[in-house]
């Protein structure tokens, strides 16, 4: 792989700030983000590409090819938390391997936005329906590993007590399809769908313009978050950091194959496989915590934080793109 990507994707202010913040912790610093202003940092970009999205929908209008990549989105998203659960039963029992499957099967949109800067940095064009892309890729993998949960509960106690208390189904929809990112991305991109052209020239200058800068800062603290959470990891073993570093490559490449042969663009095809890589650490680790508490967070959430949320923002962003060079040309 060339050198040149890696650099320049390493080499990119937003992901400089992020190792900044992990080398913070690692010396000791005293270094924090206030409580309150990461959260305004997630809600800032969330609304920004959003409607940034609806806005390059709005212009382009749907069409065969869009169907097509939001249909190819939907199979991946529904297919990598199926094949993920037999693999990691391997060595975790039914109940982590559920939400460690829909942790991978579910996607993480900061890692998308990311991905997004650096096809801007290098003047490669994507379709704004990806955002859409994106938005249904982050339920399917809730709703499968819930399904897992009650399917394969571990033995003949947990089947007995999950038929007495009911699976709330209800409820489980519910935080799958209205949990608040997914709730503000949809929101988001049907604003920019509505307002098209003159909604975003009147929103551009905060969250065209100021993009970068904001998601520095939340990059600052996800990866002092990243850094703290990877004294867990000795707790977790070999098995279990292999995958959050190959599962994400081989998604990845499964996903380019079938863009490949769906004949999809290559901003749209690095950007799908950019989604199928990556992890959820948001959305899919609340639904566990709510609807499979036998789960541990302790496995699930620094697999996705502290391993493959990094590794994708300095290194996967570079080799995707690279694969993808080698199937487009």
């Amino acid at each position: 792989m060339n050198l040149d990507l890696i650099l320049q994707n390493i080499l990119n202010p937003p992901i400089l700030f992020f190792f900044l913040g992990m080398l913070a912790v690692f010396f000791k610093s005293e270094l924090s983000i206030p409580q309150p202003l990461p959260k305004l940092f997630s809600l800032y970009l969330l609304i920004a590409i959003g409607l940034h999205g609806g806005y390059e929908l709005s212009k382009s209008g749907i069409d065969i090819y869009i169907f097509k990549s939001l249909g190819l989105a939907v199979f991946m998203a529904t297919l990598v938390p199926i094949y993920s659960y037999f693999i990691l039963r391997i060595k975790l029992d039914t109940y982590n391997a559920v939400a460690v499957a829909a942790t991978f099967g579910s996607i993480s949109a900061v890692t998308f936005i990311t991905g997004i800067t650096y096809l801007q940095t290098i003047g490669v064009e994507y379709g704004g329906y990806m955002v859409a892309a994106m938005t249904l890729m982050e339920s399917p993998a809730i709703i499968i590993g819930l399904v897992f949960a009650t399917l394969f509960a571990k033995d003949k106690n947990d089947k007995d007590n999950k038929e007495k208390t009911g699976t709330n189904w209800g409820e489980i929809l519910r935080e799958a399809f209205l949990n608040p990112s997914v709730y503000l991305l949809v929101g988001a991109l049907i604003i920019g769908i509505l307002t098209g052209q003159k909604g975003w020239d009147s929103m551009e200058p905060l969250f065209g313009t100021l993009f970068k800068g904001m998601l520095a800062f939340f990059l600052l603290d996800m990866g002092i978050v990243a850094a703290k959470r990877i004294y867990e990891l000795k707790k977790l073993g070999l098995f279990l950091i292999i995958f959050a570093i190959a599962m994400p490559i081989f998604n990845a490449s499964l996903s380019m194959a079938l863009a490949y042969f769906f004949e999809l663009s290559k901003g749209d095809a690095f950007l799908l496989a950019l989604l199928s890589g990556s992890a959820s650490y948001i959305a899919v680790p609340a639904a566990m915590r709510l609807s499979v508490p036998e789960a541990n967070p302790g496995i699930y959430l620094p697999l996705s934080l502290a391993i493959t949320f990094p590794f994708n923002i300095s290194l996967g962003i570079p080799l995707y793109y690279y694969l993808i060079n080698l199937l487009w040309g």
